[in-house]
């Protein structure tokens, strides 16, 4: 029987293999894949890389099968880890996001005037909350900033389906989120002396947190800039992840 079923399976596959539109799309996947990215790591610190993108010949075969035709918004990827990737080195220390995705992160350092804005004009950022500061579903992107109750606070997090397994660094934090094997992410930071030395580093994959005593025209004037450089303002999370969702089908 199992003879039987693997020989089967041979034949199924041998077949399928021939089929015009299998051959079709073999001849066109190249056209669509995306190498991998590595990360960068220099010291202790890392750049995230970015997954290649591999066309999955059987899925996309029998979701274009029924009408028998290429299609390539039928196209159907795997994700493909480069060889060195944030998920090997999460011991070492995340100083922007990968430049590619053409991302920028702001962090807010407590909720204020600034959040208000930001808020009020749909720009995505992420906040560093506390046991006692942490409300489910807020606008903003929830990390975990509490020393006293960090094990309570991921809990809730989790609970919650918000947790992002991320630590903005301090020296007080550092040993609590290696323990946890959060990502570990040291920005630039936006006081209120210091807009023009930000702007000269801003690009894309730039990390910025707001610390509390930033001038909300500096913040105003940075978003500008933003815009200017054609970058879009993204929660931490999603520039420096390794997924890679530019499928390229132009």
């Amino acid at each position: 029987m199992v003879f039987s079923f693997y020989y089967t399976e041979q034949i199924a596959s041998i077949v399928l293999n021939k089929n015009p539109l299998m051959q079709e799309i073999k001849e066109k996947k190249d056209e669509y894949e995306l190498k991998s990215v590595n990360a960068i790591i220099e010291g202790e610190y890392i750049i995230p890389g970015l997954n290649g993108l591999e066309v999955n010949l059987k899925d996309s075969f029998y979701k274009m099968h029924e009408l028998d035709v290429f299609n390539k918004y039928f196209l159907i990827f795997n994700q493909v880890k480069p060889d060195i990737s944030l998920e090997n080195n999460k011991d070492k220390i995340i100083i922007k996001g990968n430049p590619k995705l053409n991302k920028v992160s702001l962090i807010l350092e407590e909720e204020n005037t600034i959040s208000t804005y930001l808020k009020d004009n749909n720009l995505k950022s992420s906040l560093l909350v506390t046991k006692n500061t942490y409300h489910k579903n807020n606008y903003f992107e929830p990390l975990n900033n509490d020393l006293k109750n960090f094990k309570e606070l991921e809990n809730d997090l989790n609970i919650n389906k918000e947790n992002k397994n991320i630590c903005v660094l301090n020296p007080s934090l550092f040993n609590i989120c290696q323990k946890y094997h959060n990502y570990l992410v040291e920005p630039l930071i936006l006081t209120s002396t210091n807009y023009i030395d930000i702007k000269k580093e801003l690009n894309s994959g730039s990390i910025i947190l707001i610390s509390k005593n930033a001038n909300l025209i500096d913040v105003k004037m940075l978003i500008k800039e933003i815009n200017y450089k054609g970058l879009e303002l993204s929660y931490l999370s999603e520039i420096i992840k390794e997924e890679n969702n530019n499928i390229k089908l132009n």
